[in-house]
């Protein structure tokens, strides 16, 4: 499967941010991770701090890929528009998120992003990514995709 894991902003701070929210693995250990858990998958990353690199990347995802896993960060409280672009992207769609929301802050309860989502992960840290790609593998195989 071709998939474009998407990291939004302050997701490349991974490894000095609270690890008792993020865990410890850096944004380059979660990729190896994935890569070794599926190797006969192609992944593209993307990490940016910049709202319209991302919803770029999820309007060009059709092109090449048959999935999109993201972690929009903190534009998953926020981002009407990226929630806009995913709503738009005909490929299954997984949000993920290492920290167990439903545990944080109030207006981290909204997940914006995720509504556009087949669905989300979250508080399983590193994990999240790995359970997010078997759920989107699970998805294409099915031919499911929420429009």
């Amino acid at each position: 499967m071709r998939i474009l894991t998407l990291n939004g902003p302050n997701l490349n701070r991974l490894g000095k941010r609270d690890a008792s929210h993020y865990g410890v693995l850096t944004l380059e250990g979660i990729e190896r991770a994935l890569r070794e858990a599926y190797p006969e998958d192609d992944f593209r990353f993307l990490q940016s701090n910049h709202e319209g690199e991302l919803i770029d990347a999820i309007q060009a995802a059709e092109k090449d890929r048959d999935g999109v896993l993201i972690n929009p960060g903190g534009y998953a409280h926020t981002s009407v528009a990226m929630r806009d672009a995913l709503a738009e992207c005909r490929l299954p769609k997984v949000e993920v998120h290492l920290s167990h929301l439903a545990n944080r802050e109030g207006f981290r309860q909204t997940l914006v992003t995720a509504q556009a989502c087949d669905g989300y992960v979250s508080g399983f840290r590193e994990k999240s990514y790995l359970a997010g790609v078997y759920l989107l593998k699970l998805l294409a195989e099915e031919g499911s995709v929420r429009t």
